[in-house]
Protein backbone atom coordinates (compact mmCIF):
# COMPACT_ATOMS: atom_id res chain seq x y z
CA UNK A 1 0.00 0.00 0.00
CA UNK A 2 2.24 2.79 -0.81
CA UNK A 3 1.79 6.73 -0.63
CA UNK A 4 -0.57 8.03 -2.99
CA UNK A 5 0.82 9.08 -6.19
CA UNK A 6 0.66 13.11 -6.50
CA UNK A 7 0.23 13.71 -2.72
CA UNK A 8 1.45 16.84 -1.37
CA UNK A 9 3.46 15.88 1.55
CA UNK A 10 2.76 19.31 3.77
CA UNK A 11 4.72 17.85 7.38
CA UNK A 12 7.95 15.83 7.66
CA UNK A 13 6.39 12.35 9.15
CA UNK A 14 6.94 9.01 8.64
CA UNK A 15 4.71 8.01 6.39
CA UNK A 16 2.18 4.79 7.96
CA UNK A 17 0.01 2.41 6.71
CA UNK A 18 -3.39 3.50 7.38
CA UNK A 19 -7.12 1.54 7.82
CA UNK A 20 -9.78 4.00 8.18
CA UNK A 21 -13.07 2.82 9.29
CA UNK A 22 -16.19 5.20 8.85
CA UNK A 23 -14.08 6.91 6.61
CA UNK A 24 -16.69 8.40 4.93
CA UNK A 25 -18.71 9.89 7.90
CA UNK A 26 -18.22 13.07 9.45
CA UNK A 27 -15.15 12.71 11.26
CA UNK A 28 -13.62 10.30 8.80
CA UNK A 29 -14.06 12.65 5.85
CA UNK A 30 -12.57 15.37 7.77
CA UNK A 31 -9.62 12.76 8.61
CA UNK A 32 -9.33 11.13 5.56
CA UNK A 33 -7.67 14.32 3.30
CA UNK A 34 -5.56 15.37 6.19
CA UNK A 35 -3.88 11.76 6.55
CA UNK A 36 -2.89 12.16 2.54
CA UNK A 37 -1.72 15.76 2.98
CA UNK A 38 0.52 14.04 5.48
CA UNK A 39 1.89 11.13 2.92
CA UNK A 40 0.55 8.26 4.67
CA UNK A 41 -1.26 5.56 2.33
CA UNK A 42 -4.57 5.22 3.35
CA UNK A 43 -6.93 2.22 3.26
CA UNK A 44 -10.57 3.21 2.92
CA UNK A 45 -13.15 1.07 4.93
CA UNK A 46 -16.38 1.37 2.66
CA UNK A 47 -19.95 0.21 3.96
CA UNK A 48 -21.57 0.35 0.94
CA UNK A 49 -24.42 2.50 1.05
CA UNK A 50 -25.24 5.33 -1.64
CA UNK A 51 -24.22 8.34 0.77
CA UNK A 52 -20.85 6.55 1.41
CA UNK A 53 -20.37 5.61 -2.53
CA UNK A 54 -20.85 8.83 -3.35
CA UNK A 55 -18.10 10.68 -0.84
CA UNK A 56 -15.77 7.55 -1.77
CA UNK A 57 -15.67 9.25 -6.03
CA UNK A 58 -14.06 12.23 -4.79
CA UNK A 59 -11.01 10.80 -3.37
CA UNK A 60 -11.16 8.06 -6.10
CA UNK A 61 -6.79 7.22 -6.90
CA UNK A 62 -6.03 9.03 -4.25
CA UNK A 63 -6.75 6.08 -1.44
CA UNK A 64 -7.90 2.22 -1.37
CA UNK A 65 -11.28 1.83 -0.90
CA UNK A 66 -12.61 -1.70 0.22
CA UNK A 67 -16.06 -2.93 1.05
CA UNK A 68 -16.59 -4.27 4.32
CA UNK A 69 -18.62 -4.94 7.27
CA UNK A 70 -17.30 -4.64 11.11
CA UNK A 71 -19.38 -7.51 11.86
CA UNK A 72 -17.61 -9.83 8.80
CA UNK A 73 -14.41 -11.30 10.14
CA UNK A 74 -13.20 -12.57 7.36
CA UNK A 75 -13.72 -9.30 5.58
CA UNK A 76 -11.77 -7.62 8.58
CA UNK A 77 -8.42 -9.94 8.87
CA UNK A 78 -8.58 -8.67 4.52
CA UNK A 79 -9.01 -5.21 5.55
CA UNK A 80 -6.33 -4.69 8.23
CA UNK A 81 -3.53 -7.01 6.27
CA UNK A 82 -0.43 -5.01 6.41
CA UNK A 83 -1.77 -1.84 7.69
CA UNK A 84 0.51 0.26 10.73
CA UNK A 85 -2.53 1.54 12.18
CA UNK A 86 -6.41 1.07 12.76
CA UNK A 87 -8.12 4.12 12.94
CA UNK A 88 -11.99 2.78 14.08
CA UNK A 89 -14.50 5.85 13.72
CA UNK A 90 -17.13 3.80 12.33
CA UNK A 91 -20.23 3.64 14.64
CA UNK A 92 -23.73 3.48 14.42
CA UNK A 93 -24.90 6.44 15.94
CA UNK A 94 -28.33 7.95 17.56
CA UNK A 95 -31.27 8.51 16.82
CA UNK A 96 -31.21 5.61 14.91
CA UNK A 97 -29.37 3.52 17.48
CA UNK A 98 -31.77 4.10 19.77
CA UNK A 99 -34.33 2.98 17.32
CA UNK A 100 -32.87 -0.53 16.58
CA UNK A 101 -31.15 -1.73 19.66
CA UNK A 102 -30.19 -4.94 18.42
CA UNK A 103 -28.26 -3.42 15.25
CA UNK A 104 -26.29 -0.79 17.07
CA UNK A 105 -25.09 -3.54 19.91
CA UNK A 106 -24.13 -5.87 16.58
CA UNK A 107 -22.70 -2.81 14.82
CA UNK A 108 -20.35 -1.02 17.56
CA UNK A 109 -20.05 -3.46 20.02
CA UNK A 110 -19.73 -6.83 18.13
CA UNK A 111 -18.42 -5.36 15.53
CA UNK A 112 -14.95 -3.32 17.29
CA UNK A 113 -14.66 -6.71 18.98
CA UNK A 114 -14.57 -8.22 15.69
CA UNK A 115 -12.28 -5.65 14.23
CA UNK A 116 -9.94 -6.23 17.59
CA UNK A 117 -9.62 -9.83 17.35
CA UNK A 118 -8.75 -9.20 13.54
CA UNK A 119 -5.87 -7.36 14.21
CA UNK A 120 -4.64 -9.27 16.60
CA UNK A 121 -4.44 -12.47 14.44
CA UNK A 122 -3.30 -10.67 11.31
CA UNK A 123 -1.49 -7.43 12.21
CA UNK A 124 -0.59 -7.38 15.57
CA UNK A 125 1.98 -4.76 16.03
CA UNK A 126 -0.24 -2.40 14.57
CA UNK A 127 -1.97 0.08 16.93
CA UNK A 128 -5.49 0.46 17.26
CA UNK A 129 -7.30 3.90 17.33
CA UNK A 130 -11.40 4.06 18.64
CA UNK A 131 -13.35 6.93 19.24
CA UNK A 132 -15.52 7.62 21.69
CA UNK A 133 -17.94 10.21 23.09
CA UNK A 134 -18.39 12.89 26.06
CA UNK A 135 -21.73 10.97 26.55
CA UNK A 136 -20.09 8.36 28.47
CA UNK A 137 -19.44 10.52 31.46
CA UNK A 138 -23.74 10.84 31.92
CA UNK A 139 -26.01 13.54 32.88
CA UNK A 140 -23.25 16.20 34.83
CA UNK A 141 -25.51 18.80 35.05
CA UNK A 142 -25.45 18.94 39.36
CA UNK A 143 -21.14 19.45 38.97
CA UNK A 144 -19.11 21.61 38.56
CA UNK A 145 -17.15 21.42 35.21
CA UNK A 146 -15.10 20.55 33.17
CA UNK A 147 -15.21 17.03 32.36
CA UNK A 148 -11.99 15.20 33.09
CA UNK A 149 -10.58 11.80 31.93
CA UNK A 150 -10.52 10.16 35.15
CA UNK A 151 -13.90 11.00 36.02
CA UNK A 152 -16.49 8.24 36.64
CA UNK A 153 -18.45 6.52 33.20
CA UNK A 154 -22.08 6.21 33.43
CA UNK A 155 -24.45 5.13 30.40
CA UNK A 156 -27.74 6.77 30.24
CA UNK A 157 -28.85 4.68 26.61
CA UNK A 158 -27.61 2.17 24.58
CA UNK A 159 -24.91 4.43 22.43
CA UNK A 160 -23.07 5.40 25.77
CA UNK A 161 -23.41 1.87 27.21
CA UNK A 162 -21.47 0.42 23.28
CA UNK A 163 -18.97 3.51 23.63
CA UNK A 164 -17.92 2.37 27.56
CA UNK A 165 -17.61 -1.46 27.00
CA UNK A 166 -15.70 -0.91 23.65
CA UNK A 167 -13.26 1.53 25.94
CA UNK A 168 -12.51 -1.34 27.77
CA UNK A 169 -12.38 -3.91 24.98
CA UNK A 170 -9.78 -1.99 23.59
CA UNK A 171 -7.61 -1.76 26.97
CA UNK A 172 -8.04 -4.71 27.38
CA UNK A 173 -6.76 -6.02 23.34
CA UNK A 174 -3.29 -6.07 24.40
CA UNK A 175 -2.28 -4.22 21.05
CA UNK A 176 -0.53 -0.52 21.23
CA UNK A 177 -4.40 1.89 21.43
CA UNK A 178 -5.33 5.54 21.97
CA UNK A 179 -8.81 6.50 22.79
CA UNK A 180 -10.37 9.84 22.18
CA UNK A 181 -13.49 11.04 23.59
CA UNK A 182 -14.87 13.48 21.48
CA UNK A 183 -17.23 16.78 22.50
CA UNK A 184 -20.12 16.84 20.03
CA UNK A 185 -18.90 17.37 16.39
CA UNK A 186 -21.77 18.93 14.43
CA UNK A 187 -21.90 18.47 10.34
CA UNK A 188 -20.86 21.05 8.46
CA UNK A 189 -24.13 20.80 6.27
CA UNK A 190 -27.60 21.45 5.47
CA UNK A 191 -29.40 19.50 8.25
CA UNK A 192 -33.54 19.08 8.90
CA UNK A 193 -34.56 19.30 13.01
CA UNK A 194 -35.03 16.03 14.44
CA UNK A 195 -36.95 15.43 17.78
CA UNK A 196 -33.81 14.41 19.88
CA UNK A 197 -33.32 18.40 19.64
CA UNK A 198 -35.44 18.80 22.51
CA UNK A 199 -34.62 16.18 24.86
CA UNK A 200 -31.45 18.79 25.83
CA UNK A 201 -32.16 20.96 28.31
CA UNK A 202 -31.58 24.41 27.27
CA UNK A 203 -29.53 25.14 30.48
CA UNK A 204 -27.14 22.21 29.63
CA UNK A 205 -23.52 22.81 29.18
CA UNK A 206 -22.19 21.37 25.68
CA UNK A 207 -18.88 21.63 24.09
CA UNK A 208 -18.29 21.28 20.59
CA UNK A 209 -15.98 21.07 18.17
CA UNK A 210 -15.46 21.64 14.40
CA UNK A 211 -14.99 18.54 11.88
CA UNK A 212 -12.16 19.37 10.50
CA UNK A 213 -10.09 19.88 14.04
CA UNK A 214 -11.33 17.06 15.15
CA UNK A 215 -9.72 15.07 12.37
CA UNK A 216 -6.72 16.54 12.98
CA UNK A 217 -6.48 15.74 16.33
CA UNK A 218 -7.02 11.59 14.38
CA UNK A 219 -4.26 12.66 12.18
CA UNK A 220 -1.57 14.35 14.04
CA UNK A 221 -2.26 11.02 16.66
CA UNK A 222 -0.13 9.00 14.22
CA UNK A 223 2.91 11.17 14.52
CA UNK A 224 2.13 11.76 18.48
CA UNK A 225 3.89 8.82 20.52
CA UNK A 226 3.19 10.37 23.73
CA UNK A 227 -0.66 10.15 22.55
CA UNK A 228 -0.81 7.02 22.62
CA UNK A 229 -1.76 4.68 25.68
CA UNK A 230 -3.66 6.60 27.32
CA UNK A 231 -7.66 8.42 26.61
CA UNK A 232 -7.94 11.99 25.95
CA UNK A 233 -10.97 14.25 25.71
CA UNK A 234 -10.81 15.87 22.83
CA UNK A 235 -13.11 19.72 22.33
CA UNK A 236 -12.70 22.78 20.66
CA UNK A 237 -12.06 24.38 24.14
CA UNK A 238 -13.12 27.50 25.55
CA UNK A 239 -14.10 29.45 22.33
CA UNK A 240 -16.65 25.99 21.73
CA UNK A 241 -18.34 25.82 24.88
CA UNK A 242 -21.97 27.32 25.53
CA UNK A 243 -25.14 26.75 27.02
CA UNK A 244 -27.30 24.53 24.71
CA UNK A 245 -29.89 27.48 24.80
CA UNK A 246 -26.70 29.49 23.02
CA UNK A 247 -25.40 26.34 21.07
CA UNK A 248 -28.78 25.74 19.21
CA UNK A 249 -30.16 29.39 19.31
CA UNK A 250 -27.07 30.51 17.12
CA UNK A 251 -27.91 27.59 14.69
CA UNK A 252 -31.65 28.53 14.37
CA UNK A 253 -30.74 32.35 14.53
CA UNK A 254 -28.51 31.97 11.03
CA UNK A 255 -30.53 29.55 9.47
CA UNK A 256 -33.47 32.10 9.87
CA UNK A 257 -35.51 30.37 12.07
CA UNK A 258 -35.12 32.10 15.34
CA UNK A 259 -35.09 31.28 18.93
CA UNK A 260 -37.52 28.38 20.16
CA UNK A 261 -40.13 29.14 23.22
CA UNK A 262 -37.97 27.19 26.21
CA UNK A 263 -41.35 25.21 26.77
CA UNK A 264 -40.62 22.82 24.14
CA UNK A 265 -37.54 21.66 25.74
CA UNK A 266 -37.01 18.41 28.09
CA UNK A 267 -36.03 19.01 31.75
CA UNK A 268 -34.18 15.67 32.34
CA UNK A 269 -30.92 15.95 32.82
CA UNK A 270 -28.78 14.97 29.62
CA UNK A 271 -24.98 13.98 29.05
CA UNK A 272 -23.04 16.91 27.86
CA UNK A 273 -20.63 19.38 29.61
CA UNK A 274 -17.50 20.90 28.85
CA UNK A 275 -14.57 19.08 28.73
CA UNK A 276 -10.69 19.50 30.21
CA UNK A 277 -8.74 19.30 27.14
CA UNK A 278 -5.55 20.99 28.00
CA UNK A 279 -3.62 17.73 28.29
CA UNK A 280 -4.67 16.99 24.43
CA UNK A 281 -4.50 20.41 22.98
CA UNK A 282 -0.57 20.69 24.63
CA UNK A 283 0.28 17.07 22.82
CA UNK A 284 -2.02 17.70 19.50
CA UNK A 285 -2.52 21.48 18.78
CA UNK A 286 -5.66 20.85 17.16
CA UNK A 287 -7.87 23.32 18.06
CA UNK A 288 -8.15 25.77 15.38
CA UNK A 289 -12.22 27.02 15.31
CA UNK A 290 -14.55 28.54 17.55
CA UNK A 291 -18.77 28.22 17.59
CA UNK A 292 -18.89 31.39 15.89
CA UNK A 293 -16.67 30.02 12.85
CA UNK A 294 -19.10 26.65 12.47
CA UNK A 295 -22.54 28.78 12.69
CA UNK A 296 -21.08 30.89 9.48
CA UNK A 297 -19.69 27.81 7.72
CA UNK A 298 -23.09 26.43 8.28
CA UNK A 299 -25.23 29.01 7.29
CA UNK A 300 -23.20 30.45 4.33
CA UNK A 301 -24.15 27.09 2.60
CA UNK A 302 -27.82 28.25 2.73
CA UNK A 303 -26.22 30.72 -0.24
CA UNK A 304 -29.39 31.57 -2.48
CA UNK A 305 -31.73 29.91 -0.60
CA UNK A 306 -31.07 32.69 2.98
CA UNK A 307 -34.16 35.20 2.12
CA UNK A 308 -36.83 31.92 1.36
CA UNK A 309 -35.60 30.56 4.59
CA UNK A 310 -36.50 33.99 6.44
CA UNK A 311 -40.13 33.83 4.61
CA UNK A 312 -40.81 30.54 5.84
CA UNK A 313 -39.81 30.79 9.10
CA UNK A 314 -43.34 31.08 11.08
CA UNK A 315 -44.28 27.84 8.92
CA UNK A 316 -40.68 26.00 9.82
CA UNK A 317 -41.33 26.87 13.63
CA UNK A 318 -44.58 25.20 13.55
CA UNK A 319 -43.16 22.20 11.63
CA UNK A 320 -40.52 22.24 13.76
CA UNK A 321 -42.01 22.55 17.78
CA UNK A 322 -44.70 19.85 16.47
CA UNK A 323 -41.68 17.44 16.84
CA UNK A 324 -41.67 18.31 20.70
CA UNK A 325 -43.56 15.88 23.37
CA UNK A 326 -43.08 18.53 25.29
CA UNK A 327 -44.82 21.27 23.21
CA UNK A 328 -47.27 19.03 21.77
CA UNK A 329 -48.34 18.04 25.75
CA UNK A 330 -48.77 22.04 26.16
CA UNK A 331 -51.24 21.68 23.20
CA UNK A 332 -49.15 23.58 20.86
Amino acid sequence: MPPPAGATILHAVTPRRVLLTGAFGNIGRNTLPQLLERGHAVRALLFDERKERRLARAFAGKVEVVQGDVRDRAAMERAVAGVDDVLHLAYFLPPPAWADPERAKTTNVDGTRTLLEAVKATAPKARFFFASSLDVYGPTTHLPPPRRVGDPLQAIDNYAAHKIECEAMVQASGLSWSIFRFADVPPIELRGPVPAMFKIPLQTRIEMIHPRDAGLAVAKLLETDAAWGRILNIGGGPRCQLLYRDYLGGFLEAMGIGRLPEEAFSHAPYCTDWLDTEESQRLLEYQRSSYADVVAETAALLGWRAPLARLARPVARWWILRMSPQWRARGG
